[in-house]
C-alpha cells in the first residue's frame, strides 16, 4: 500500500528520491533560479541589460582591467560558447564591452570592460546585492552562509557530473 502524503510514519528518507512526495533538487534548483533570475530581470530593466549580461560585466569588473578572453568568460559564466558569442556582440554594440585580438592567441578577443560597461554594472550590482539580501532573508541570518557553502558544494558536484556525463559521449 503507497505511503499517505498526510502520516507522520513515512519519513521522506525512506521514499525513492524522485517520489512526488519529497523536495526534489532539479525543479527546486529550477525554480529558484528562474524565479531570482525574472525578478532581477525586472529590477535592472531601466539599465536596458539582462541577467546575463549583468553577469558577464560583473565577472569582467572582477578581472580587474586585464579583461578575459571570450572562452575564459564562458568558462566562469557556466553558459554555452554560442550563447557568450551572442551577448558579447549585443554587448559590443550597446558600447558596453570592447572585444580586442588577444595579445597571444591571435583567434581569440580579449575582453574588457568600456566606462559606460563599468557604470552600468555598478548601478545593476547595487539591485543584485539588494536582491540577494531580500532571497537570503528568507533564512535565519545564522544558516546564511552555512547554506550559500552547501549550495557552492551542489554547483561543484553538478558540474562534476556534467564533466564526466560528456566524456561519456
Amino acid at each position: 500500500m503507497p505511503p499517505n502524503k498526510n502520516s507522520n510514519s513515512t519519513s521522506a528518507d525512506s521514499l525513492p528520491i524522485d517520489a512526488p512526495e519529497r523536495r526534489r533538487l532539479p525543479p527546486l534548483l529550477r525554480r529558484s533560479w528562474f524565479s531570482m533570475n525574472q525578478a532581477l530581470r525586472r529590477r535592472i530593466l531601466h539599465l536596458e541589460i539582462t541577467p546575463d549580461q549583468f553577469t558577464a560585466l560583473r565577472i569582467l569588473g572582477e578581472a580587474e582591467g586585464k579583461g578575459l578572453s571570450q572562452r575564459e568568460l564562458t568558462e566562469v559564466m557556466s553558459s554555452d560558447p554560442n550563447t557568450v558569442a551572442s551577448l558579447l556582440e549585443r554587448m559590443e554594440s550597446n558600447g558596453l564591452i570592447q572585444r580586442r585580438p588577444h595579445e597571444k592567441d591571435k583567434r581569440a578577443h580579449r575582453i574588457k570592460l568600456l566606462a559606460k560597461g563599468k557604470r552600468t554594472y555598478l548601478a545593476a550590482r547595487e539591485v543584485a546585492v539588494q536582491l540577494q539580501k531580500e532571497i537570503l532573508s528568507a533564512l535565519p541570518e545564522d544558516r546564511r552562509e552555512s547554506f550559500l557553502q552547501e549550495l557552492t558544494l551542489v554547483a561543484g558536484a553538478c558540474r562534476t557530473a556534467a564533466e564526466a556525463s560528456s566524456r561519456r559521449d
